[in-house]
């Protein structure tokens, strides 16, 4: 593909990409696709996808308590937990705002911990990392499954050909990790500023109507992923068939602002 040669244009130390499409092809790759970056929030997708896990072999329920009072398993995946952003403090009385949170996914991840009797990173390396074949994806030390997660592209898209054509999941709890849960709130997407709705999956941000946003113009309102403060995003536009990822090691910026749409707008043209 050649939109994809656009990354060697970025501001940016080094850059990766791939586009891979609903069947597992990959349709193109750019750069170095089996370095490891340091992912951030693109870490939220992963740990969410072994949430779902736990939650079909019966280990929690995603309407069982936990986070903080009135809080459960679903308002932690969604942001509405009411949880700070970095801080384990309740803001908001949960299901009410999108309160995009780290802290959030830290206690999702003590709470399966609990439940399963496993450390998180294990649990995901177990549940998601070792069936996909994700050899060089792993969580730092253990780290916050918010945002401590190191990967390629070459295991992302693995990961992105498993969540258009789901294994390791029934595909209805996958298409209810893509649909918005407890729609109509507002809230600030960080990066992006204050939006609404700010809609959100089951650990996927999705589209929509957003305005700003680090997708495309021409990207679908169904288009859902992540992206993360390391310079890293992956996006999955059902709509067009196919997912996209890319990684760099220059954080999160005026650049990627800049950047990240009119490539994305390219890989669609392209598709």
């Amino acid at each position: 593909m050649q939109s994809l040669a656009l990354i060697e244009n970025w501001p940016v130390p080094t850059a990766a990409a791939a586009v891979v499409r609903a069947d597992g092809s990959v349709v193109g790759t750019r750069g170095p696709t089996d370095r490891r970056f340091a992912l951030a929030s693109v870490t939220k997708p992963l740990a969410a996808y072994a949430v779902l896990v736990a939650y079909e072999e019966g280990a929690v329920e995603l309407d069982e308590p936990a986070g903080p009072e009135g809080s459960t398993v679903r308002h932690l995946l969604a942001h509405t937990s009411g949880l700070a952003f970095d801080e384990h403090r309740v803001t908001s009385t949960p299901g009410t705002r999108r309160l995009y949170s780290n802290a959030g996914f830290e206690v999702l991840g003590e709470h399966i911990a609990k439940a399963t009797d496993i450390p998180f990173g294990e649990y995901l390396r177990q549940a998601v990392l070792e069936p996909l074949g994700m050899t060089a994806t792993a969580l730092e030390g253990d780290g916050s499954p918010a945002k401590d997660g190191v990967s390629t592209v070459d295991d992302l898209v693995r990961f992105a050909a498993e969540v258009q054509a789901p294994r390791l999941l029934d595909a209805r709890t996958v298409a209810a990790a893509m649909t918005v849960t407890y729609p109509g709130l507002k809230g600030v997407l960080p990066g992006y500023g204050h939006q609404n709705p700010n809609d959100w999956g089951l650990g996927f941000e999705i589209r929509d109507g957003k305005s700003p946003h680090w997708t495309g113009n021409s990207s679908s309102p169904r288009t859902f992923g992540h992206f993360g403060q390391a310079g890293t995003f992956l996006w999955i536009d059902p709509d067009a068939g196919a997912a996209c990822v890319a990684l760099t090691d220059r954080p999160f910026g005026p650049w990627a602002v800049e950047v990240w749409p009119p490539f994305t707008d390219a890989v669609l043209s392209e598709l």
